[in-house]
């Protein structure tokens, strides 16, 4: 006999609702990665010929993408013996990488210190805190590369404190993104898609996703984002013309550079929200508006992209932010 079907079309089981069991993890640190992807129809519904795929990174742990290329870094430091109990990791973050140090750090029983520019959003910073952390701020007017050269500073003065784990310039920022990210997109929409959009900080999510997706055997048409100008307001992203150049950002990895304005992804984030029901942060509704974008070009074929992390940090107001009225 057939399976009642629900009412949204999957089929009903008595026991589990036809869904596979939850897996049990043996720390926290087991939880990263396989995480979901959502197909997006509303937004995208100007390509009605093309898929377009969100990511849900902001289902890690940790609440965001940073936390592969975090725990990685912390895994290989720790394997190579860079990082001890001894040893305080110091790193520069904008706030989702810091929370991923913290959140990882805690469970590995590590101690933690990050340098972020003191504007960053107050949610992000309680966050941080909650874990243990130790906060140092760095100058708001100097954004991200003020918070790398207040950091390179402190490792300069007492090297023997610290393991500068510094996620611009190391190999397993791309590495994480490479075993993980870029496998599980293979494994998820597997010769569907035709191309992959992701925004432009570090450049880890970018650069080690893409050199995947180029050994499929299908070609797939990366395309980068970043912000528009130098003065911008999609927290985490660079413009790289003018920002300090991250060492593992490779510029000939990308197929196109796409720039994309603040009020583009702040009004798409807004969007994915409200059509398709997934509260995402102002750099994953430029991902979007940029993939979305793409999909309206090509008419056919298959678009994925990165939700970075979720709406809910970006709630306390800053000088550029649009004032949410309850």
């Amino acid at each position: 006999m057939a399976r009642k079907q629900s009412a949204v079309g999957s089929p009903e089981n008595s026991s589990n609702n036809g869904r596979a069991a939850r897996p049990l993890w043996p720390s926290i640190v087991d939880g990263v990665g396989n995480t979901p992807m959502v197909r997006l129809r509303s937004v995208a519904s100007e390509a009605p010929g093309v898929a377009v795929y969100l990511k849900l990174e902001y289902a890690n742990p940790g609440g965001s993408v940073k936390d592969r290329p975090a725990l990685q870094m912390i895994k290989d430091a720790l394997a190579d013996g860079r990082l001890s109990k001894e040893k305080t990791l110091i790193d520069a973050t904008s706030g989702n990488t810091g929370i991923a140090y913290s959140l990882y750090g805690a469970a590995l029983g590590l101690r933690i210190a990050l340098v972020m520019p003191e504007n960053v959003s107050q949610a992000r910073k309680d966050i941080i805190r909650s874990f243990g952390t130790e906060l140092i701020f760095s100058d708001p007017m100097e954004g991200s590369d003020g918070a790398i050269r207040h950091c390179q500073a402190l490792v300069e003065q007492d090297p023997e404190r610290y393991f500068y784990s510094n996620q611009y310039a190391n190999p397993s920022n791309p590495k994480a993104h490479y075993l993980g990210t870029g496998q599980e997109i293979l494994d998820q929409v597997g010769d569907k898609i035709t191309h992959f959009v992701a925004g432009l900080g570090t450049s880890g999510t970018m650069m080690g996703t893409t050199r995947r997706l180029r050994e499929h055997g299908r070609p797939i048409t990366c395309i980068a984002m970043e912000p528009d100008g130098a003065l911008h307001g999609l927290e985490g992203l660079k413009h790289m013309a003018s920002s300090i150049v991250p060492p593992i950002y490779d510029p000939t990895v990308p197929d196109e550079i796409l720039p994309v304005r603040t009020e583009d992804g702040w009004d798409m984030a807004d969007r994915v929200a409200k059509e398709e029901g997934m509260h995402i942060g102002h750099s994953a509704g430029a991902n979007v508006f940029a993939a979305v974008e793409i999909a309206k070009r090509i008419k056919q074929g298959c678009v994925v992209t990165i939700a970075c992390d979720r709406g809910d940090r970006y709630f306390a107001p800053m000088q550029w932010e649009k004032h949410y009225e309850w």
